[in-house]
């Protein structure tokens, strides 16, 4: 077995405001028996640079220079050069506790588990204020601290609604990844659901540690539409290779409730947010054959865990692309059986506090505004 307990894998582009931190405090992370890959996925900036210099100081540092071909591929890169016991995916830009690897190892390794699921917080970098990220570690959905078996009948039908679906908040056993030869698409956006979905779906044993070990660095200012006219299909391509990778794997009897629940999820989500053509784009190709494919065409209403998702996926099936557009903008003028707008302008003051509140009521004022002009123009 290896002497190194944590390979951490890093994608870098462009990041060369952030990497001393990044880099800082991971080479002096509590846990010294790790190594750091860093995939330079041809930075136009000096990232470079950067790296050659921590890895001159520093010998647990790699750096490997690849032309740009995406996160997903540059992953793919580092986990070929990795040999720890387990795998950390990590983000040149995010903050990191300096006992995050030990921690999330010692949790791993004492309970013998293929994942380890930590929690983590919203770093504006803007303000430099920390949210809580309620949604990416849903504790009604298991005991933490507690190791369990994700095909367990108690536990199978939310696993895709426990975490989310990005990977830096979780560390993975090698051998489990190599068994399985899983890696991640390459794609512009949503390369990472499939990898991380299907470690999850895979593991024999997940342990949680309800502390938050990462910060994501994120900006309030930064439209999440962005890039969408080449990557308005990427959320389709992703749960398609999800979909196909559980029934490769005779999986998707026993994750079918949870994977429905989540694509149906993710569909509204990627609509909700994009503009113009992308969104009309990617609302024909779900009516053609999105629907069908991911089983969205037929179940009722007991079948799918939240009322105003079902409501929405009703007349997804039946509206065309301007009608579902406005429908999303007004869920409850159109009948929506959801959560009423001042009971989610309440919970979002309680969990997000008054700033966050205002920044993201006036984001969806501004979204509204943008799909209004852009049916406008037709």
């Amino acid at each position: 077995m290896s002497d190194i307990k944590v390979s951490v894998i890093i994608p870098v582009y462009n990041a060369a405001a952030f990497l001393d931190d990044c880099l800082g405090s991971l080479l002096s992370q509590t846990l010294r028996e790790i190594e750091v890959i860093a995939v330079n996925d041809g930075s136009s900036d000096s990232s470079l640079e950067i790296l050659r210099g921590y890895e001159a100081a520093d010998t647990r540092l790699k750096v490997i220079d690849q032309p740009n071909a995406g996160a997903g591929n540059a992953r793919n890169t580092g986990l070929a050069a990795a040999s720890g016991e387990y795998l950390s995916f990590l983000d040149a830009d995010d903050i990191y506790e300096i006992d995050m690897l030990e921690k999330a190892y010692r949790a791993a390794a004492d309970s013998d588990s293929d994942l380890c699921v930590f929690a983590a917080d919203l770093f504006d970098n803007e303000t430099g204020e920390r949210r809580p990220c309620t949604w990416s570690f849903r504790r009604e959905y298991f005991t933490p601290g507690e190791a369990f078996d994700p095909h367990d009948e108690s536990y199978a039908p939310y696993i895709f609604q426990m975490f989310n679906g990005w990977p830096w908040d979780k560390l993975y056993r090698r051998s489990m990844v190599e068994k399985y030869g899983l890696r991640y698409q390459e794609l512009r956006s949503t390369n990472d659901m499939y990898f991380v979905y299907m470690a999850e779906a895979l593991s024999d044993r997940i342990i949680t540690l309800d502390e938050c070990l990462i910060h994501q660095r994120v900006s309030v200012s930064t439209s999440i539409s962005r890039n969408r006219d080449k990557s308005w299909d990427c959320f389709y391509l992703g749960l398609a290779e999800l979909k196909k990778g559980l029934l490769r794997e005779g999986l998707y009897r026993t994750y079918r409730r949870s994977f429905r629940n989540w694509a149906l999820n993710f569909t509204l989500w990627q609509l909700r947010t994009m503009h113009g053509a992308a969104y009309e784009r990617a609302f024909a190709l779900m009516k053609e054959k999105g629907l069908r494919e991911l089983e969205l065409s037929t179940g009722g209403r007991k079948y799918y865990y939240n009322r105003g998702e079902f409501s929405a996926l009703l007349r997804l099936r039946e509206y065309d692309a301007e009608s579902f557009s406005r429908f999303l903008e007004h869920p409850q003028e159109n009948g929506s059986t959801g959560l009423g707008a001042g009971r989610r302008l309440m919970i979002c003051l309680r969990e997000n506090g008054p700033v966050y509140t205002v920044r993201h009521l006036f984001g969806k004022v501004k979204s509204r505004l943008k799909k209004q002009l852009c049916f406008g123009r037709k």
